[in-house]
C-alpha cells in the first residue's frame, strides 16, 4: 500500500476534542479515546499540500468559492455515486450538524413533526426538539444483527401528521447502507403523505464492498424536488475541522427557504482553507481513500473476529459503511451506567453509550475503529482483561 495507516501521529495537544476533552469528557486523560468519530489518520497529502500552497501567499482576506468548488462535487457525485446534479443546487453550510439545524428552521415551523429513527447520530434530536418541533421516533428494528425499517410504524407516524423525516444514510450507529429497495419503499411513504426528507448522506463514501450507496434524491424526479441532501468531505478524508460541507437541493422553492435562513445568520462565507481541501480532496483523493477503505476493512474483521473469540459476551453487528461500530453489550448484565463506569474506570477505553443515540441504544455503545490496528488491539485486549479480572 502506498499510503501507512499504521502509522502512530500523538494528537495531544493539538486542541483536539477527541484526545484533549478526555479529562472533562470521561474524567481521566490517559484512556484510549474511540468515541468522536474522526479518524486517527493523516488526511491525504493533496489536501494538506494544497493547504500549504495556499498557505503560502500570506493574505487570508474574505474569499468566495469559485467554480472550481462545484465542479469538484459535481465531478464526484457523478464518479462516486453515479448521480448528475447541477451548480445551482449546492448550498455551502460551515457543517453538516449546523445545516440539520437550518433546514430544520427553514422548511418547517414551530409545533410540527418530525420523524428520526434512533438509534441514530445524536444531533438529529436537538435539531427537533432545540426548535420547538415535536420528536418522533420511528426505532429500528434489529433482525439477524441487522437493522432494518420499521414501515408499518413509519406509515402510522406520517397519518399523524409528519412534516420531515431525517434520514440518517449510511447509518450510524449501526452502519447500514439502505438498499435501493428500502429507499424507494422509505420515498413511496413520504410522497404519499407529503414528509419532506433531510437526508445526511455524510458517511456515503466509506462503503464496503458488495454494499452501494443509493443517494436518496437521486431515485426518482418525484423524490428529488422533497428532499434536501447534506454532505461533506470530513467523515471520508478526515477534515472535520476544517468545516466545509454543503447541500444539495433542487427544488428552487426549499432552496431558497434554506438561503434565506443561512444568509440571515452571516455564516455563508466559509473559510478558504476549507474550500480548498474540499476541491483537494474530490479532485486528487480517490486513490487514497481506496487504500483507507481496504485498512478499515481489515480492522473491522479483526475486530469481529476479536470479539467472537475472546470477548463473546459483546455482539458486534458488522458495519455495511462507516468506521463506527455497534455492540451489543447486555451480555454483560449491566445497566447504562454500569457499562460507562466499566469501560471508563476498569477497562480504559473510551466509547460513546448507545443510550445517546436513543432509546433502543440502551445496552450498547459505540466504538471508533478509525485508528492503527496497534491501537485497536490494546484497547480491545483492555476490555478482554478488564472483564476476565
Amino acid at each position: 500500500m502506498q499510503y501507512n495507516f499504521d502509522e502512530i501521529i500523538p494528537r495531544e495537544n493539538t486542541a483536539c476534542v477527541k484526545y484533549d476533552l478526555r479529562k472533562s469528557y470521561f474524567g481521566h486523560d490517559d484512556l484510549i479515546p474511540m468515541w468522536v468519530a474522526d479518524m486517527d489518520f493523516k488526511a491525504p497529502d493533496c489536501i494538506s499540500q494544497a493547504i500549504i500552497n495556499r498557505a503560502g501567499h500570506g493574505i487570508f482576506g474574505y474569499s468566495i468559492r469559485s467554480d472550481s468548488f462545484y465542479e469538484a462535487i459535481i465531478n464526484w457525485m457523478k464518479i462516486q455515486h453515479s448521480w448528475e446534479i447541477h451548480k445551482e443546487w449546492i448550498v455551502f453550510s460551515p457543517g453538516v450538524v449546523p445545516a440539520l439545524n437550518f433546514i430544520v428552521l427553514a422548511l418547517t415551523q414551530p409545533g410540527d413533526k418530525i420523524i428520526v429513527q434512533s438509534p441514530v447520530y445524536f444531533p438529529f434530536f436537538g435539531a427537533v426538539k432545540d426548535h420547538g418541533r415535536i420528536l418522533m421516533d420511528n426505532h429500528l428494528i434489529t433482525e439477524n444483527n441487522r437493522m432494518l425499517m420499521d414501515f408499518a410504524d413509519l406509515e402510522e407516524k406520517m397519518k399523524e401528521g409528519a412534516r420531515m423525516l431525517i434520514l440518517c444514510s449510511p447509518q450510524n450507529p449501526g452502519g447500514r447502507v439502505w438498499t435501493r429497495e428500502e429507499l424507494q419503499r422509505l420515498g413511496k411513504l413520504c410522497l404519499d403523505y407529503g414528509v419532506l426528507i433531510l437526508s445526511d448522506e455524510i458517511h456515503s463514501d466509506l462503503v464496503f464492498a458488495p454494499n452501494v450507496h443509493t443517494p436518496m434524491a437521486s431515485i426518482s424526479e418525484q423524490l428529488l424536488e422533497i428532499t434536501v441532501t447534506v454532505n461533506a468531505p470530513s467523515k471520508t478524508f478526515n477534515t472535520a475541522g476544517l468545516s466545509s460541507s454543503y447541500l444539495i437541493v433542487k427544488n428552487e422553492e426549499l432552496r431558497k427557504k434554506i438561503n434565506q435562513v443561512m444568509d440571515s445568520l452571516h455564516i455563508t462565507m466559509g473559510n478558504i482553507f476549507g474550500t480548498i481541501a474540499l476541491e483537494a480532496a474530490y479532485n486528487h483523493g480517490k486513490p487514497w481513500l481506496e487504500e483507507l477503505l481496504v485498512y478499515l476493512k481489515g480492522n473491522l474483521d479483526f475486530t469481529s473476529d476479536y470479539f467472537e473469540k475472546h470477548i463473546p459476551q459483546i455482539k458486534m453487528m458488522m458495519p455495511e459503511a462507516t468506521y463506527l461500530v455497534w455492540l451489543d453489550c447486555r451480555g454483560m448484565g449491566m445497566s447504562d451506567d454500569e457499562l460507562k463506569t466499566f469501560f471508563i474506570e476498569k477497562a480504559g477505553v473510551g466509547l460513546n453509550p448507545g443510550i445517546q443515540f436513543g432509546a433502543p441504544g440502551s445496552g450498547f455503545m459505540r466504538l471508533n475503529i478509525a485508528c492503527p490496528k496497534s491501537i485497536l488491539e490494546k484497547a480491545l485486549n483492555q476490555i478482554r482483561q478488564a472483564l476476565n479480572s
